[in-house]
């Protein structure tokens, strides 16, 4: 858990209200170095104005979190002038309501875009770099963030397409949560002796979660893979 934010960096979708600009607004007075983006240029720029202000480091970015290409840019960007972010928040995202078969073909294209691809990019891009991160320097930690809501855990009526889309979203950051601890088990798991007994390769054999230090599973980047319970995001 990161308990020291001063000079750390949060990557921040949906920076230019609401959550986005809330987290920033927090960020700044942490002494964090904040990547601010939105795809609305005008909300982006009040933020980036009033976040500045603070004396905090801003890179801004003006993205639509759908693109790939967009978002990949973005990415190498964070990487370029910040190195692996400590933080990504996956917050940007858009609703439409209404019956699912009388909603448009861009309608869906639009929420999903936005609300799951939005998500998709930010893990797929941060994750490696965090991962990346971490390796180099084991004290390292990192946490990422996916916005879902109480419509990822419930169905409410005439909000199918945002349903669908926050329920995938509470699905994804699901798999990443279990995958980790899997994965960086895996890696930091010594090689068992080649002269070991019986005993010893039922232990080299053993699932991750059976062996020692790997008792819980948590989406925290670094060295002990635990998170808060209660939190959405890993």
């Amino acid at each position: 858990m990161i308990q020291d934010f001063q000079g750390k960096t949060a990557v921040l979708t949906g920076a230019g209200s609401g959550f986005g600009l809330e987290c920033a607004r927090i960020g700044a007075k942490l002494g964090m170095n904040l990547v601010l983006v939105d795809v609305q240029q005008d909300a982006l720029d009040k933020a980036t104005a009033e976040i500045e202000a603070t004396g905090a480091k801003v890179l801004s970015r003006k993205v639509d979190v759908s693109s790939q290409a967009q978002m990949e840019a973005l990415a190498a960007d964070v990487e370029k002038t910040f190195g692996a972010p400590h933080f990504v928040f996956n917050n940007a995202g858009v609703g439409s309501g209404g019956l699912i078969w009388e909603n448009s073909v861009k309608d869906w294209e639009w929420v999903l875009g936005v609300n799951l691809w939005g998500v998709v990019h930010g893990v797929r891009l941060f994750t490696p770099m965090m991962l990346a991160a971490a390796k180099k320097d084991p004290a390292w930690r990192g946490h990422i963030v996916n916005t879902a809501s109480m419509a990822g855990l419930l169905t409410p009526p005439n909000m199918g397409i945002y349903n669908v889309s926050k329920h995938a979203v509470v699905s994804l950051t699901g798999e990443r949560e279990r995958a980790l601890p899997v994965l960086c088990a895996h890696r930091h798991q010594p090689e068992p002796p080649q002269q070991a007994g019986r005993a010893g390769r039922r232990a080299s054999h053993a699932k991750p979660a059976d062996r020692p230090g790997h008792e819980r599973q948590g989406g925290e980047l670094g060295q002990d893979h635990r998170r808060p319970s209660g939190a959405v995001g890993v």
